[in-house]
């Protein structure tokens, strides 16, 4: 004599859910997977693409050799010069907070750069940059290569940072 005993009801109804939920969670994440896809990308404001420097001198030629990219946050305080120099790479800056006049030694010229602006440094021409009546937070890039400095101060001058 042979008997089965069977489920109980409750076993079964768990097991049905149980592969009702799998199922409807895989949907889920397959749709969340393709609507991921499908959005738009991020925004982004581009805030300098330059040939040349701030003064009008032209890019010629980046270092020889591997490339190296530095990237510095320079904080100056109010009413603060600092020293003169030079950068022996192309290199960019934006006015996170603050001001800053950029003076060059040779020409005199200056310009002001305002919070929420970008520029581009000069590559071996002499100059500073001068804060105004804030701290100015700068971010500061480099594109050098060989171990070159990012800045190089100027004969009796001390280091820039």
């Amino acid at each position: 004599m042979s008997f089965s005993i069977a489920r109980p009801p409750i076993r079964r109804r768990a097991r049905a859910l149980l592969g009702f939920t799998l199922v409807i969670s895989t949907l889920l994440f397959v749709t969340g997977q393709s609507h991921a896809q499908e959005t738009a990308s991020a925004h982004a404001d581009h805030l300098l693409k330059a040939d040349r420097s701030w003064n009008g001198k032209p890019y010629t030629a980046y270092p020889p050799g591997a490339p190296t990219l530095s990237m510095i946050r320079l904080t100056i305080p109010p009413h603060t010069a600092l020293p003169w120099h030079t950068h022996p790479v192309p290199n960019a800056g934006y006015v996170l907070q603050g001001q800053l006049t950029i003076q060059d030694k040779a020409s005199g010229t200056s310009h002001v750069f305002h919070q929420g602006e970008a520029f581009a440094e000069s590559v071996n021409d002499a100059h500073r940059g001068v804060s105004g009546d804030t701290t100015t937070i700068l971010i500061l890039t480099y594109a050098g290569g060989n171990n070159l400095p990012t800045s190089i101060p100027l004969k009796g001058e001390k280091n820039e940072y």
